[in-house]
């Protein structure tokens, strides 16, 4: 998510003309690849994964997921704002916030019935 928030904010602030779904579809890759590598990086270290088990499981594991949570948080963002609020604008940041929680509800379901599924508790 942290990715997303990143490419969002560099490219709605220095890249203004860009059309949106161009810089809502940069900002979703930046959140998955970027996830997807912090993932991996957790499976290597504290698991002892290789790199490339790492890399299979974090993406066979939380793509779907990470999927949910970038739609959610940049169409949340794009209907309140319309991709055209400056950052300057403190709406833009309120925004920024819905729709970062709106980001974090959305695969809770998801993410729920998956540890339910293997039997593990998420609480």
């Amino acid at each position: 998510m942290i990715g997303d928030i990143s490419m969002l904010v560099y490219l709605q602030a220095y890249h203004p003309h860009l059309p949106m779904m161009l810089t809502m579809g940069l900002a979703m890759a930046a959140g998955l690849v970027t996830s997807i590598l912090f993932e991996s990086a957790i499976l290597r270290w504290r698991e002892g994964f290789g790199w490339r088990a790492a890399f299979t499981m974090a993406f066979s594991m939380s793509f779907l997921s990470m999927l949910g949570m970038e739609l959610a948080a940049n169409t949340t963002d794009f209907m309140l704002t319309g991709g055209r609020v400056p950052p300057s604008d403190p709406f833009y940041w309120t925004a920024l916030a819905i729709s970062v929680g709106a980001g974090f509800l959305a695969p809770l379901p998801y993410n729920y019935w998956k540890f339910k599924r293997h039997g593990k508790a998420c609480h």
